[in-house]
């Protein structure tokens, strides 16, 4: 594999990895029981694209819980707390149309991504549907539940931006990758989601409020190290062992 395809690896695994283990915070903690279920198996589904992703560079487990933090290349929004419910859902809802818009563009490639993408789309189309869902019954719902899924999209408006920016030093990998149009398709998508649970759209790219982060560079948020510590302690403190 070119270097340039295993950056872009590296990135696309750590995205799914990070929201996996934030999404497996939720066990024994979700709403409902069938929530239990479904977050789990959205949890497994982002686990198993890691995978295949870590596996097209190197060791699985030693890229999971043996580099240190400005080693990761997730983007800033994966990583961010669970908070409540709804926040939850705003990230799954954001992440996940994403995911499925660049997933369709490489499944249509010839690039090393082009299986697991063609694969993989249809897991994350999953979960797209499973977040509008929620973002309509929750926007939709009571005056509560209204108001926190408009703080929560709000609040996690400003990690967006870094979606539309291309993979540093990938070019070569996903350059089947159009990122125009991906952000065009992105904020038309989410924008009709929002709208028909009767949430305010925030402002677009040429609001201040549309930053984009730098977790592509190794830059991350405060909680993502807490995150990190959890996710390896295990792993670093018992090292070489086996089950």
């Amino acid at each position: 594999m070119t270097t340039t395809a295993t950056a872009a690896a590296l990135a696309l695994g750590d995205d799914a990895l990070v929201l996996s283990h934030r999404l497996g915070e939720w066990a024994g903690h979700a709403p409902v029981l069938e929530e239990e279920v479904a977050l789990a198996n959205i949890a497994l589904d982002l686990l198993g694209q890691a995978r295949v992703l870590y596996s097209l560079v190197g060791d699985e487990d030693e890229l999971a819980y043996l580099r240190e933090e400005r080693a990761f290349r997730n983007l800033q929004l994966v990583e961010q707390p669970n908070g409540d419910f709804a926040h939850t859902i705003a990230r799954q809802l954001y992440f996940s149309v994403y995911q499925r818009l660049l997933y369709e563009q490489l499944a249509a490639g010839e690039s090393e991504f082009a299986p697991l993408a063609a694969k993989a789309v249809k897991e994350v189309a999953y979960h797209q549907d499973h977040a509008e869902q929620w973002t309509l019954r929750l926007g939709d719902g009571t005056a509560e539940s209204h108001e926190r899924m408009d703080r929560a999209c709000r609040a996690l408006w400003k990690f967006t931006g870094e979606i539309f920016q291309p993979l540093t030093g990938a070019e070569g990998a996903a350059g089947a990758v159009d990122t125009t149009s991906l952000e065009a398709a992105w904020l038309e998508s989410v924008t009709s989601v929002l709208e028909r649970a009767t949430l305010t759209v925030p402002d677009g790219p040429r609001s201040g409020a549309w930053s984009a982060g730098a977790g592509r560079q190794g830059v991350h948020t405060e909680s993502f190290g807490r995150m990190l510590a959890e996710m390896q302690h295990l792993h670093r403190s018992h090292p070489g062992a086996s089950w």
